[in-house]
């Protein structure tokens, strides 16, 4: 008897005439950010499945787009980081800007110079904090702006550099900006705070980077006595392990910060348990190796319960994984060229004080209980073939067993 064929996507969204780099859902749901090779942002209703706002966010490819409070922040291969406000204005077309006259658009607050020779997306770390004006305020962690195997942290929104080279070896900075570090340049990062160990009610703050050579590291700031670094002073290597014998093409980490996975050209994904990595007699067995049958993923992402993961391979399938057994759940086919971009939605939708674009608020009930929870289901991917694909999963309750 023929195993079932995987079931269909239960929309197609169309409105890209390039590679899809980048699908990102809002933490209400409401929302659906994907951004292309040739820099445009589509953000499209999940519930009208309608384009709110499409614009020429970059002059090169998307790396990242990720809301902030009441910001939405794009970075791009042309070596640009914008953040912008979402309008709630119509937008009008400008010279040769084919802009629908109904799409909303978002106006551009301030923009950053980065580094993007890394194909390396920023990583974002909100503060519960205000600056003096009553903005929000974040750390974000960035390449470094000359060596690309180092990082830069720096705060949202006065753009100061917080800490400068983390990871420095001190050996002098290469012509081509890819550093003298073995490990090659970073390739992806992800900026978070833990309990300090010692003293209650502070935290430190942790940096994990994924390299060229396939190596994982968790570097630290163990400073109490400064807020900001230079030249990565103060900065400590907790860990670091190889497990892929490829680039690191993605990495993801759980909504928790317990679990991170790694996927690269070979056939391998690493799993690193963040929580018991730290104990140096702990690494080999936290930071594992699991084998699959397919070589050549680009893309991975973790659900928010960090029970399952989604895997996007050059082959243009989507392979679902439990994040504890590493066993396989069930392969999505539709992608006929690489799927460059899988992004699970919220399991559960957080509110905002202020709606985005998206939310009707006379027209909030619209939507029944059992649709909503069909939503917190979704998954989308981004292919090579222009396409974003949604697919309604099942709940995979019984993943982690």
């Amino acid at each position: 008897m023929s195993a079932r064929p995987p079931p269909p996507p239960l929309h197609l969204l169309r409105a890209h005439t390039a590679q899809v780099n980048v699908v990102y859902f809002s933490d209400d749901n409401e929302r659906l950010y994907s951004g292309d090779l040739a820099g445009s942002v589509v953000i499209t209703s999940t519930r009208t499945l309608r384009s709110l706002a499409l614009w020429q966010a970059h002059t090169d490819g998307l790396l990242g787009i990720e809301e902030w409070a009441q910001h939405v922040i794009t970075h791009g291969r042309d070596n640009k980081l914008h953040v912008w406000i979402c309008a709630q204005e119509p937008a009008t077309a400008v010279g040769d800007s084919a802009v629908a006259p109904d799409l909303l658009t978002p106006k551009l607050c301030y923009s950053m110079d980065v580094n993007a020779l890394n194909y390396c997306r920023f990583s974002l770390w909100p503060l519960s904090s205000a600056d003096a004006d009553g903005e929000p305020k974040a750390l974000l962690a960035l390449p470094n702006l000359v060596e690309s195997s180092l990082a830069d942290v720096w705060t949202l929104p006065s753009q100061q550099r917080l800490h400068a080279a983390v990871g420095k070896s001190g050996l002098p900075v290469s012509p081509d900006g890819r550093g003298q570090n073995s490990t090659g340049i970073i390739m992806s990062m992800h900026l978070f705070e833990v309990a300090h160990p010692s003293i209650s009610d502070q935290t430190q703050l942790r940096l994990l980077c994924a390299y060229e050579n396939g190596s994982v590291a968790m570097w630290e700031y163990i400073r109490t006595d400064k807020e900001t670094s230079i030249e990565g002073i103060g900065w400590e290597r907790v860990w670091e392990v190889k497990l892929h014998v490829e680039t690191v093409m993605a990495m993801t980490v759980s909504k928790d910060n317990t679990l991170a996975l790694t996927v690269s050209a070979d056939h391998l994904i690493g799993r690193y348990d963040l929580q018991n990595a730290d104990m140096p007699e702990m690494v080999q067995s936290a930071c594992v190796i699991h084998r699959t049958k397919n070589p050549g993923n680009s893309s991975i992402a973790i659900r928010d319960d960090g029970r399952v993961c989604a895997v996007g391979g050059w082959d243009g399938k989507v392979r679902l994984f439990s994040t504890k057994s590493m066993k396989p759940l069930g392969t999505l086919d539709y992608h006929k060229k690489s799927c460059t971009a899988v992004a699970f939605a919220s399991q559960e939708p957080r509110q905002g004080e202020v709606p985005l674009l998206g939310v009707d608020e006379d027209n909030e009930d619209e939507m029944s209980g059992e649709e909503k929870a069909e939503r917190t289901r979704w998954l989308a991917a981004g292919g090579q073939d222009n396409r974003v694909s949604i697919w309604g999963l099942i709940s995979f309750d019984g993943a982690s067993s």
